[in-house]
């Protein structure tokens, strides 16, 4: 008797997943794949976004064989910011942009003059000023820089609406990926930004659908369900939501730390978003104030110059155990770490840092920790509220016992646990549209946490 499942694709910048998860939550079946990026018109590092159409392709394919298993619904994940832009026969018209490309100064200083400003835009949207990681800044961009492909543009759809797209040929729109830092949405009057429909831009997004919904689909004489996509980060909050009623923050980590509190509702303040906060969409439609920092690029930047520096393989470092002694000891040495950091940085102190200071490579890992630690716990303090008392990490630095101990020691008042949701984004995806595959409730047992205390405060 095949088992039923839902294949859940989670594309990443890196790692391109699929998982097929069983009715009770269990990954049943993963395939991983990885692709060499191309070069965008203007020789810019981009997606290769054949490469990803033709592997959701022909992954599908191969799941839809397997006689052990019977896929009842698929649902896609990505990361955020980026958008595909198709032609009536949904070809795509260019490549899909990477969000870190440079935005032409000129072309942004004529957006804002034109539309009452830098603070006044970022507000309204709860979207901090980040250039093309506004993906709505990408799509006014191309409409001006080259007006003869915007005309032609049918679609622009979010990256997880264009996977679903190339299965259900339907274009929509959904909240966790139009809400995200995308300067579309208006927060205050909960609809599309008045700028949008100006420039005519609300024309080429599909139809809005909430993030929970899923439509009959048949592909390659298989009929399934097939959700509507989420933006990654609002997917990896859903299991903890369905988990967890007292108030929580989760610390999303990956190349992007984001500090994620579902229970503030306060609006962004024109110093929030500054200091890069900004909001993301819950898939219920509620908002959830973020902040972030880039610590998980940064880190694997600083390790591989930590390598280099001492000719040690970087892989060593990942299974490090935490040393107390040697924290005491870089306390003394290095004075300004017994104090909290006071401003906003975008990176944290260490790319500064002489590495000839340390003695061992395991020294200077244990200084990086500690300089991420006090930013990200500057970041995580923009958006802690009074009824918060746990602290959930998931993702990379949660498996980092030199981070989770230094990051519990920082904050003694509050409960810091790592998550063993390793995949809480595909998990997430499925529990979004848990009622169109599974005939049982979403389970309360699919987190494992573990609890870091405080070490002895010998600073």
């Amino acid at each position: 008797m095949p088992k039923p499942v839902v294949a859940i694709f989670d594309v990443g910048k890196t790692n391109k997943k699929l998982f097929l998860i069983d009715e009770n939550y269990k990954i049943v079946y993963e395939r991983s794949a990885r692709f060499v990026e191309t070069v965008d018109e203007d020789g810019e590092p981009c997606e290769n976004l054949e490469s990803l159409r033709t592997s959701v392709y022909d992954s599908l394919q191969q799941v839809l064989k397997m006689d052990e298993f019977y896929i009842k619904a698929v649902n896609f994940s990505t990361y955020g910011a980026s958008f595909v832009y198709l032609d009536e026969n949904g070809t795509p018209l260019t490549p899909l942009y990477n969000y870190l490309k440079e935005y032409p100064e000129a072309l942004k200083e004529e957006f804002y003059s034109t539309y009452g400003g830098e603070e006044k835009i970022s507000l309204e949207t709860a979207s901090p000023i980040l250039g093309s990681l506004n993906s709505g800044m990408q799509l006014y961009r191309l409409k001006k820089e080259r007006p003869a492909v915007f005309d032609q543009v049918k679609w622009a759809l979010h990256l997880p609406q264009y996977l679903s797209y190339l299965i259900t040929g339907k274009a929509s729109a959904d909240i966790t990926s139009i809400g995200c830092h995308t300067q579309l949405w208006d927060f205050n009057k909960n609809e599309y930004h008045n700028w949008v429909s100006k420039e005519g831009l609300d024309q080429k997004f599909g139809e809005f659908t909430p993030a929970d919904a899923s439509s009959e689909t048949e592909y390659e004489g298989a009929k399934f369900k097939v959700g509507v996509g989420l933006h990654d980060s609002s997917a990896a909050l859903i299991p903890y939501l369905a988990n967890f009623s007292t108030p929580f923050i989760l610390l999303s980590t990956g190349t992007w730390c984001i500090s994620l509190n579902p229970f503030n509702q306060e609006p962004l303040t024109a110093d929030e978003l500054k200091q890069d906060c900004l909001c993301y969409m819950h898939f219920k439609g509620k908002a959830v104030k973020a902040s972030r920092i880039f610590a998980g690029y940064e880190h694997e930047i600083q390790l591989k110059r930590i390598a280099d520096h001492f000719d040690r393989a970087a892989y060593l470092f990942k299974h490090l155990k935490f040393n107390p002694g040697m924290i005491l000891k870089l306390a003394n040495k290095i004075p300004e770490n017994q104090a909290q950091q006071t401003e906003f940085t975008a990176n944290s102190a260490f790319p500064d840092r002489d590495l000839n200071i340390f003695q061992t490579a395991e020294e200077a890992y244990h200084q990086l920790i500690f300089d991420l630690i006090k930013q990200q716990i500057y970041s995580l303090k923009l958006i802690l509220n009074s009824g918060v008392r746990r602290i959930f990490v998931d993702g990379g630095f949660g498996k980092n016992a030199i981070y989770m101990h230094l990051l519990a020691t920082s904050i003694p008042d509050i409960e810091v646990y790592a998550s063993s949701v390793s995949q809480a984004t595909a998990i997430g995806t499925a529990l979004a549209i848990n009622d169109a595959w599974n005939s049982n409730p979403a389970p309360s047992d699919i987190i494992q946490l573990k609890y870091y205390s405080a070490i002895q405060r010998t600073l």
